[in-house]
């Protein structure tokens, strides 16, 4: 017999070995290309939802700018209040009612956030748990956006009251509706009604900024006008805001942030987000073209408050379809927004004798409503998702479920809104006593002054 001769047992099974440690070499490479990914989602949408967290000092310089000085801190503490309950609420209720199962119809099935995403030990529980993070702080804008409609003459704890509502029931219960599938690692994959019909709302024209606008026009209702806002005979009379400076900067700091908002929704940091951004921001230049012609055109002078808000009608126009038209149609859906929000304002104002001393009722509700049914016009071939809108071709089809989305959104949160606000003021009792109103809010809420030593702002 032969003896043992160890190179020829190696040159055997060197072919074996080889493919052994090829294919341990590729498992290895897929799995740190998985981990690779997984960090990249979990930083860029973080980096996202820090974006539009930094949206909150927008709304409130945008508010406080618009507000009288008197009330200042305390449209400041509701801004505050807004992020503090959006976020606790989201975290116990509102996102598993809004990202739970379907089974259990429109309200969905499982209500509570613990679902298993409270360990932080592996890349999918972390990637879980950023998604709730980048999903609570749209919630918190969403709650913010009332604020501004019913400032000046509301109680600041009814106003926590209708915000903690707003988390919990509205906001999350439309969401669902539209955005169940998002989470889809945690779901299975389920959509809500209106996303198994293949309504678009990239961002949130409607799930956020309808759900806001219009919430906040029921409560704008309910509350009624400030003192001395309509004459007897019932013409509106112009309160200006005491600080336009805020109001400025304000808007700019939405502008940027809503890079965050629009860019971050694509929760994957791939080429879609560089046309994203171009779309987002010259929806807002246009909005702001359009607002200031529209002004200009109405007054026979350009208005810097009626241009400002065609910026933020602009992002708020192309938020549902930032990630389906093209630049050139963003630019026609931003321009339309500006014109939109100024004719809004004006009929909200003097026909319908709503007071809104921010324009968040047309800013938010109307723009909203609008950019998610431009979808079904301007969808485009060669971006985004397989949908085309009415004028590439794609029928009416896209155009009827993107307006029965906005339309059932609205009315969701309207109705919602009116039923809120009047419990609200039937339990708690909404609305200020005329003399405390017309001390400041700041003095009688809240026992302070933005302004400490100016006196004279207590009663202008």
């Amino acid at each position: 017999m032969r003896g043992f001769n160890m190179k020829r047992l190696l040159f055997l099974l060197a072919p074996t070995l080889g493919l052994l440690w090829f294919g341990t070499g590729l498992a290895l490479a897929d799995d740190a290309t998985f981990l690779a990914q997984s960090n990249a989602n979990i930083t860029w949408t973080l980096l996202g939802g820090v974006l539009v967290m930094f949206m909150q000092p927008g709304f409130a310089l945008v508010e406080c700018g618009l507000s009288r000085a008197k009330n200042a801190a305390n449209i400041l503490m509701k801004n505050f209040a807004d992020f503090m309950i959006g976020c606790l609420a989201f975290l116990f209720v509102g996102f598993g009612l809004m990202f739970g199962s379907s089974e259990g119809g429109i309200f969905g099935s499982s209500f509570f956030f613990i679902n298993g995403l409270n360990d932080g030990s592996t890349p999918a529980t972390q990637w879980g748990l950023t998604f709730w993070f980048f999903q609570s702080v749209f919630c918190g804008t969403a709650a913010t956006i009332v604020s501004g409609a019913i400032a000046g003459r509301t109680k600041f704890a009814a106003y926590l009251f209708t915000s903690l509502l707003i988390s919990v029931v509205i906001y999350p219960i439309s969401g669902h509706w539209a955005w169940n599938a998002l989470n889809a690692g945690a779901n299975g994959g389920t959509n809500g009604w209106l996303g198994d019909l293949g309504f678009i709302d990239f961002a949130g024209s409607s799930v956020v900024h309808s759900v806001g606008g219009f919430v906040a026009m029921a409560g704008a209702i309910v509350v009624g006008p400030r003192l001395g806002k309509y004459s007897p005979d019932g013409v509106a009379r112009a309160i200006p805001g005491h600080n336009l400076a805020f109001t400025a900067l304000g808007v700019f700091i939405l502008w940027f942030a809503w890079f965050g908002f629009n860019c971050g929704s694509t929760n994957v940091p791939d080429g879609t987000i560089g046309y994203i951004a171009v779309n987002t921001n010259v929806a807002a230049c246009a909005g702001f073209l359009g607002a200031m012609l529209a002004s200009w055109y109405i007054s026979g002078k350009s208005d810097p408050s009626m241009s400002f808000n065609g910026v933020l009608a602009g992002l708020v126009g192309i938020t549902a379809g930032c990630y389906d038209v093209n630049p050139f149609g963003a630019v026609i859906i931003g321009f339309l927004s500006g014109i939109l929000v100024v004719a809004s304002v004006l009929f909200i104002d003097q026909k319908l004798k709503i007071d809104d001393p921010v324009g968040a009722v047309s800013v938010h509700g109307v723009c909203g409503f609008f950019g998610s049914v431009s979808v079904g016009l301007f969808a485009a071939p060669t971006y985004g998702s397989d949908t085309l809108g009415l004028f590439y071709g794609g029928g009416l089809k896209a155009l009827g479920v993107q307006t029965l989305g906005a339309v059932s959104i609205g009315l969701w949160a309207f109705v919602m809104g009116l039923v809120i606000f009047k419990i609200v003021k039937a339990v708690i009792g909404l609305r200020v006593d005329p003399k405390d109103e017309i001390k400041g809010l700041d003095l009688t809420e809240h026992r302070t002054e933005a302004y400490s030593g100016f006196q004279f702002f207590s009663n202008n």
